[in-house]
């Protein structure tokens, strides 16, 4: 890698993953281009160094603590702070069954990715993060994270039910508040995004907006200065309501 600030998204080989890396390689960075599947990792970093950008294939599977120990030591030794992390692994695994039909089994794994995952890669990478000076942590969260949207009736997020990914991002937002919190005074950020509603393999790939649409905030919030905000809610409009 080269002594360009360094990034790291996780679930970078496809969707808004893959776009906000293309997106922090363009803004000049040097971006880790995190996922659990080696073969998918590196075709799609492969196809951003043909694009002439600075990224690597980092082997990562958030929900896996010696998987994602294993990734800080790599990061580490090879680049030894890292300015931007945004934790954008996430799974749906079931979207057709109601609440009350929801597998204990689904949900825990909901849980384990969409939760447990980015406050086990934050607090694993947060040397790295305090090594920096001035780092930015974003969450990938969803507008169905937000109680004030999905209890809506004019909000298109107040059709979705979907019990264990909806707490989850809930939760998320909680976990965010938290290290904010803590991390504030040490000059590092931490935010969370709602890209919109993007196609994506999590949706079967019908929502309005590209993920290159969809990565804008993402990559807005990473790149903000001293002077920008901490433990908040964004979509595309500015800060989202709780």
């Amino acid at each position: 890698m080269s002594g360009k600030r360094q990034a790291l998204v996780t679930g970078a080989n496809k969707g808004i993953g893959l776009a906000i890396a293309r997106g922090l390689a363009q803004a000049g960075m040097s971006v880790w281009m995190g996922a659990r599947d080696r073969t998918r990792g590196e075709a799609a970093v492969k196809t951003l160094l043909d694009e002439g950008l600075d990224v690597r294939f980092l082997e990562i599977d958030v929900a896996d603590e010696s998987s994602v120990h294993r990734a800080a030591d790599t990061v580490a030794l090879e680049a030894g702070a890292l300015h931007v992390l945004v934790n954008n692994a996430g799974i749906i695994i079931d979207p057709k069954l109601p609440p009350s039909e929801a597998r204990m089994e689904d949900i825990k794994a909901t849980f384990e990715v969409n939760l447990y995952g980015p406050i086990r890669v934050t607090q694993m990478f947060l040397p790295l993060l305090k090594a920096a000076g001035g780092a930015r942590i974003v969450m990938m969260g969803s507008g169905v994270g937000s109680l004030a949207l999905i209890t809506d009736p004019t909000s298109i997020y107040s059709s979705v039910n979907f019990m264990d990914y909806t707490t989850s991002k809930v939760a998320l937002s909680a976990v965010t508040v938290a290290f904010a919190k803590e991390l504030e005074p040490l000059g590092i950020k931490v935010n969370v995004v709602e890209p919109g509603n993007v196609q994506t393999d999590l949706n079967d790939n019908v929502g309005a907006l590209t993920p290159d649409e969809g990565a804008v905030t993402a990559i807005r919030m990473s790149l903000i200065g001293d002077d920008g905000p901490t433990g908040g809610f964004f979509g595309s409009h500015g800060r989202q309501p709780w």
